[in-house]
């Protein structure tokens, strides 16, 4: 179970960079946070200190309470990527700067976790999170998510193949388009048929090399 930080060490946490976590503070300060599973360095130079998901779940806890269980770095309470089916999804200018970090805090996990530093390979978050992934590089690219039952717009969704989901789209050229979008990013896709409505969909999966 982690302590709880000192009061400098709350400082730092809340000082933290608010998309990557990177922490700025004396090597002991640092350390302490280390030691308490808070932050770790990376082990790439220049060796930068980042807060771990307990570190980001502390400091977007509100103070008095428990932080959540479950570190989600873009499907948090903060932040949730858009699967499609929502009632309502707001396209403004407040939502677009929150996709653009969430997506650039993503990318940054890929440079710190792949064990070779590329951001062209989804990450093992990824892989774990595969819809609210998907769904992130869909709407960080521009794509629109469908809104209720009806209509145009892409829907991610989980399917029983594992690393794999299914992106349904009722328009071929805004599907593929999507296709076009996931493989840029580092997913594999490809497009099927629904045997009873005869929809076309893909199925993608992150790419491992």
């Amino acid at each position: 179970m982690i302590r709880p930080p000192t009061a400098v060490q709350q400082r730092l946490i809340a000082a933290a960079d608010p998309l990557t976590g990177r922490l700025k503070g004396t090597d002991a300060q640092l350390a302490a946070l280390v030691k308490r599973g808070l932050a770790f360095r990376h082990p790439r130079p220049p060796h930068d200190h980042f807060l771990t998901p307990a570190g980001h779940r502390l400091r977007e806890t509100p103070a008095g309470q428990p932080p959540a269980a479950a570190p989600v770095p873009v499907d948090s309470g903060v932040f949730a990527a858009r699967v499609g089916g929502d009632t309502s999804a707001d396209s403004g200018p407040t939502r677009l700067r929150e996709v653009r970090g969430a997506w650039q805090g993503l990318l940054e996990l890929r440079r710190m976790t792949n064990p070779d530093g590329a951001t062209d390979r989804p990450c093992g978050w990824e892989r774990t999170h595969l819809v609210q992934a998907a769904a992130l590089a869909l709407e960080a690219a521009g794509h629109q998510p469908a809104t209720g039952d009806q209509g145009t717009g892409y829907r991610v969704r989980a399917t029983p193949q594992p690393e794999a989901v299914a992106v349904h789209e009722p328009d071929l050229t805004a599907l593929r388009a999507c296709a076009a979008t996931l493989e840029q990013v580092g997913w594999q896709t490809s497009e099927h048929t629904q045997p009873r409505t005869r929809a076309r969909y893909l199925l993608a999966s992150p790419r491992r090399s």
